[in-house]
C-alpha cells in the first residue's frame, strides 16, 4: 500500500507541475501577444497626401480626432476636435474633420446647419433613436455647443464617399467587432446578393486610419438605380417624389437635407427607422406616409440612386 500511496503523490505533483508549466506558457504567450500588439500600435502610421503621422492608439481616441488634411477645413471646434473628456465624444472620431463619416455612422458634410442643430435636439429628447452614443452625447450638449458644432458641418463642401455598383454576387463579409462596420471577410469568397445592399470599404486598412479619402462601394442588386430613379423622380406610384421636398437633384434646401452622395447604407437605415417609427420627431413624421408603402426592395433601389448623384452644390 505505501508504494501506491508514493505512486499516487507522484502523479499529484507531476500534475501540478504540468499545470504550472502550462499556466507559464499560456502566460508567456499572452505576454508575446500583449507586447506585438503594444508594438504594433505604437508604430506611426501615414494615408496617402498627408505629411501627418499618428499611432493606431491616437487613431482610435475618441478624446482626439486625427487630422491628417488640416489645411481642406476650418479650425475644428472644441467639441468636434477633441469632445469634452466626458460624455461627449470629438465628433471627428467619428464622422471625420471632413464630415464625410463613415456608411455606421453619417455624412454630415455641407448639411443644412438648421437640420444638424434639429437633429441633435432630437436625439436629446430620443424623438430619433437608434443604437449609438448619439443620445448620451446630445443630452450632455448645450443649445451653444449645437449650434457650434452643426455650424461647422454645415460649412464644410458637400462630398460622397461611397460608389455604387450593381452585382449579382458580393464577397463575403464580416461585422468589425469595435468599428461596427460592414468589412470583406479575409478567408474570401463570394456569395449571392439575394435581394441586399452591401456596403464595404475599398480599403479596410485606411477606413481603420480614418482617412478622410479612403472610400466605399455599395453593392446592390441589378435594376435597383433604373428603379431607384423612378421612385426619387415620379414616385411610381408608390411614394411622393423624393425631389418635392429635397429640391432639384436631391441637393437638399435651405433646411431640408440632400440626399445626393449620402451613404447608400446609411440611407436605408433612416427610412426602415422613419417606417418603424424609430425616427418620430415633427419633421420626421412627415416621412412616415412618404415610406408606408415601400418594400424593403423600393428601399434599396433609392438608397442605390441617390448613392449615384454629385452633392456638390453646382
Amino acid at each position: 500500500m505505501k508504494w501506491q500511496a508514493r505512486v499516487a503523490v507522484l502523479v499529484v505533483i507531476v500534475s501540478i507541475s504540468a499545470a504550472r508549466a502550462d499556466t507559464s506558457q499560456t502566460n508567456s504567450d499572452t505576454a508575446k501577444q500583449q507586447q506585438t500588439d503594444a508594438q504594433a500600435g505604437a508604430q506611426l502610421k501615414q494615408v496617402p497626401g498627408s505629411t501627418r503621422q499618428y499611432t493606431q492608439a491616437q487613431i482610435d481616441d475618441y478624446y482626439a480626432a486625427p487630422d491628417w488634411f488640416p489645411d481642406q477645413h476650418p479650425p475644428m471646434p472644441e467639441l468636434v476636435a477633441r469632445g469634452d473628456g466626458g460624455k461627449v465624444l470629438a465628433c471627428a472620431s467619428c464622422h471625420l474633420a471632413s464630415g464625410l463619416g463613415h456608411p455606421e455612422s453619417a455624412n454630415l458634410s455641407g448639411l443644412p446647419q438648421a437640420y444638424l442643430e434639429r437633429q441633435l435636439a432630437e436625439y436629446k429628447d430620443r424623438s430619433r433613436f437608434e443604437p449609438s452614443p448619439m443620445h448620451v452625447m446630445a443630452a450632455a450638449m448645450s443649445e451653444q455647443d449645437m449650434q457650434e458644432v452643426s455650424a461647422y458641418f454645415a460649412y464644410l463642401p458637400a462630398m460622397a464617399s461611397s460608389r455604387v455598383q450593381e452585382a449579382n454576387t458580393v464577397p463575403k463579409t464580416v461585422i468589425h467587432p469595435t468599428l461596427r462596420m460592414r468589412q470583406v471577410a479575409q478567408d474570401g469568397g463570394m456569395e449571392p446578393i439575394n435581394g441586399r445592399l452591401i456596403e464595404v470599404p475599398e480599403s479596410a486598412e485606411r477606413v481603420e486610419m480614418r482617412d478622410p479619402n479612403a472610400g466605399f462601394v455599395a453593392y446592390v442588386p441589378h435594376g435597383s438605380i433604373a428603379q431607384g430613379q423612378l421612385l426619387a423622380t415620379e414616385g411610381g406610384g408608390r411614394t411622393i417624389p423624393c425631389m418635392a421636398c429635397h429640391g432639384v437633384q436631391l441637393k437638399g434646401t435651405s433646411d431640408v437635407p440632400r440626399l445626393a452622395g449620402l451613404s447608400p447604407d446609411y440611407v436605408l437605415r433612416q427610412l426602415q427607422a422613419f417606417k418603424s417609427g424609430d425616427r418620430h420627431g415633427a419633421q420626421a413624421l412627415l416621412m412616415k406616409s412618404v415610406v408606408d408603402n415601400l418594400t424593403v426592395a423600393d428601399m434599396i433601389a433609392i438608397s442605390a440612386y441617390v448613392g449615384t448623384l454629385d452633392p456638390s452644390p453646382k
